[in-house]
């Protein structure tokens, strides 16, 4: 189960409370800053501007490729540890909204993970130091340091332990 925290809403869907949850010039800021982000070919460039304007944490030598989607209201909510690869176009999500309740949940992506092209992380989500997500995941639960992931749903492919007897 993913580590999200619920908040009912009444009325109409969770989306139509938006602003109520979130506030309107934290997102446009945030929409300025991911889309320089996303579109720009320096890494490091991309990194101070994530942890300067959106607060997310991101740890040293570690690379958002071209179109990377960090979440557009509540960035802060996801850290991303030391020399760690997310592949283009790879979604990362700390906020879902539903029809009667809203969730937010932390990310925490460990050191040395190899993220695929195409891949979306949902809110609540850790994946372990040393893990590999091939492309097009979509990653609903935990991964294990080491393991190797992949497919829609996600399922395990290798352990960590069976990674290492492959060599």
């Amino acid at each position: 189960m993913r580590k999200t925290t619920r908040y009912p809403v009444k009325g109409a869907n969770s989306l139509w409370h938006i602003y109520q949850t979130v506030s309107f010039f934290k997102v446009a800021k945030n929409f300025i800053f991911i889309q320089i982000g996303r579109y720009t070919p320096s890494l490091r460039l991309k990194r101070w501007l994530y942890r300067t304007f959106l607060r997310m944490k991101i740890d040293r030598e570690t690379s958002l490729a071209l179109m990377v989607m960090p979440d557009l209201m509540f960035p802060e909510k996801i850290t991303i540890g030391r020399n760690t690869i997310i592949g283009y176009n790879t979604t990362i999500l700390a906020h879902e909204y539903l029809i009667d309740e809203y969730r937010l949940g932390d990310v925490i992506i460990g050191d040395e993970v190899m993220i695929g092209a195409n891949c979306t992380i949902l809110p609540g989500v850790t994946i372990g130091d040393g893990a590999i997500v091939s492309a097009a995941t979509l990653v609903h639960e935990d991964v294990p340091a080491g393991a190797f992931v992949g497919g829609n749903p996600m399922k395990l492919i290798y352990t960590k332990e069976e990674m290492e007897n492959r060599k």
